[in-house]
């Protein structure tokens, strides 16, 4: 089993809907001491209208204020084709995009159908080619919705074989509100591995199954995983949603089961312990408490 890309949530999903909103030049630092841990993706931003998620506000002056990783480690997301426009002005040549699975979060999450939805995706797709534009579509309540409860294997599937469809560069598979399990999350992730795309898994840790949740997508073929530093997270329009899977307590389990993701763990930790202080409030990340083991040994896997 090869080692996941790691991709970094926390400066957009892990901040969007915390009590302490941080400046841009704050989230710019975040992204910064995120880069220098050898992380390779980060998730910087997302180009929605600041009414609703209001600490979202100054994307533009996030990405302005990180030229030297703008066009090769930071992406951005964004819900709409007005969001990609904004998102390639300014110079970032990765944007995520969104589905949800459900039509109830798609209304609620996006103030749009699921048609429509996938719409934006048809009509970004084809420009993002002749622009050098990466882009990832991340497939929201892919397990479970807060409105419409559990979602059908199949319902999920239908979905990924439709967006593979459109020639987009990755599909991440959302458990948006950490309801999923071992068993639930390997067929599913085995099931969109099967249509030829790379996959990826978003995991929140609701449920503290998060964790288990990775290593299974990994064993069902996931080569991308999300996760924010010091378990930081949640969606403003998920009733119960809470932080992501701690980044680097993922990169522990990861490291100390032989599989080498080229992060600097301690490095990791202190960014964590310092989003925490940004923030003024505890964060979950089990590491960004405990350390590494042996303590201040932790770098990379054997």
């Amino acid at each position: 089993m090869a080692a996941p890309r790691i991709v970094e949530v926390s400066p957009r999903d892990g901040l969007q809907n915390d009590p302490v909103p941080l400046a841009p030049a704050a989230r710019a630092e975040l992204c910064r001491r995120l880069a220098a841990t050898g992380i390779t993706l980060i998730e910087a931003v997302s180009f929605v209208s600041p009414r609703h998620v209001p600490a979202m506000a100054g994307a533009e002056e996030v990405v302005a204020e990180l030229p030297e990783l703008r066009d090769r480690t930071l992406s951005g997301l964004a819900l709409n084709t007005r969001g990609y426009d904004r998102a390639v002005a300014t110079g970032l040549r990765r944007v995520n995009l969104t589905i949800a699975v459900t039509e109830s979060f798609s209304q609620r999450n996006q103030g749009c159908s699921r048609a429509e939805a996938e719409a934006v995706v048809a009509a970004v797709v084809p420009r993002a080619r002749s622009g050098g534009v990466e882009v990832t579509v991340t497939l929201s309540v892919s397990f479970g919705c807060p409105f419409e409860g559990r979602v059908d294997p199949a319902q999920t599937l239908r979905l990924v074989e439709r967006v593979a469809a459109l020639d987009v560069d990755e599909i991440v598979l959302g458990d948006t509100i950490g309801v999923a399990v071992p068993a639930t999350v390997k067929p599913l992730i085995a099931g969109a591995v099967g249509h030829g795309l790379p996959v990826g898994g978003h995991f929140h840790d609701t449920r503290n199954t998060a964790i288990a949740n990775c290593l299974a997508a990994l064993e069902a073929g996931a080569t991308r995983l999300d996760a924010a530093a010091g378990g930081v997270g949640g969606c403003p329009f998920a009733p119960g949603a809470t932080g992501n899977v701690a980044t680097e307590d993922l990169v522990y389990v990861l490291h100390e089961s032989g599989l080498d993701t080229g992060i600097d763990l301690d490095a990791l930790i202190e960014a964590a312990r310092w989003l925490g202080e940004q923030l003024g409030h505890p964060i979950p990340g089990a590491l960004a408490r405990a350390g590494g083991f042996p303590r201040g040994e932790s770098t990379v896997a054997a």
